[in-house]
């Protein structure tokens, strides 16, 4: 039997539309500020996303686009005016940043209070502590996913490939505050299919095309494939969909899966930063 595809589409949706029903009952307008530097063209696009995202739930969006000449002081000296701005509750540092500017420097001179990202070193902190206030939004969207099939994560055993800050690290973080046995396999893991036949929950974070193949999944598992690729101009995940969907019990697809429950959870990071 072929595996039940988690829409990752209508499930955004749904959470915009209890955004929306909640500003429209409270009439507050949270503000988002997102930053983007230079031209790269999937920056534009997600930007453009996120701007009509927050148009449609009422949330207060603005744009500031820089040149890739700008400096890394510059960007900065924005940042802490936008720290400063009262009708801003939310800053977005749109990644990547050129080369010469240190993003960790840049994530961090964020207000730790308006990261919405998640990615400034305090909120990170606070995952690992258990407090979950400012996550980062894919691997929160990673996680509604995988509640969505109905299937509980706790006494689990759940593999991420990846080992980013941005997603594979705070998954498996968040994994195990639900109390799933959580492995991290990365490049250097000498025999990745062994440990990802294991998997009950696998979250495949990697950025490379078609990595995990049917013959790598346990039958049944939950398949969650956060990756992004690019090939003859059609965007394919980390997971070989069509080899996976025989053998899986769940599987997300590229598009339509985590995408779209990244920006939900940016607009939930905004009305948290706004204390709504």
């Amino acid at each position: 039997m072929a595996a039940a595809i988690i829409d990752g589409n209508a499930i955004a949706k749904q959470i915009r539309d209890e955004i929306k029903a909640k500003l429209d009952a409270c009439g507050s307008k949270p503000g988002l500020a997102v930053i983007q530097v230079g031209e790269n063209p999937a920056s534009t696009r997600y930007v453009s996303h996120k701007q009509k995202d927050c148009k449609e739930v009422g949330i207060y969006s603005e744009k500031h686009h820089l040149p890739e000449t700008v400096s890394e002081k510059e960007l900065i000296e924005l940042i802490q005016k936008l720290n400063a701005q009262a009708n801003i509750h939310g800053i977005l540092v749109q990644l990547p940043l050129p080369d010469g500017i240190d993003e960790h420097k840049v994530i961090n001179s964020v207000d730790p209070r308006k990261d919405v990202d998640g990615f400034h070193t305090q909120n990170l902190g606070e995952l690992v502590s258990g407090n979950e206030h400012l996550v980062p939004c894919t691997p929160t969207g990673v996680i509604r996913l995988i509640e969505s099939t109905g299937i509980e994560i706790k006494g689990k055993k759940a593999v991420v490939v990846g080992r980013s800050v941005i997603v594979g690290k705070p998954a498996a973080l968040l994994l195990l505050n639900r109390h799933a046995t959580v492995t991290v396999c990365h490049s250097r893991t000498p025999d990745l299919g062994a440990e990802t036949r294991q998997a009950d929950i696998l979250v495949a974070a990697v950025g490379k095309p078609r990595l995990i193949t049917g013959a790598m999944v346990k039958p049944g598992a939950v398949v969650i494939d956060v990756g992004i690729n690019v090939i003859d101009g059609k965007m394919i995940g980390d997971v070989d969909f069509e080899s996976v969907e025989k053998v899986a019990g769940h599987l997300t697809p590229v598009p339509g899966g985590v995408g779209p429950m990244t920006r939900a959870f940016l607009l939930r990071n905004t009305l948290k930063a706004a204390g709504v």
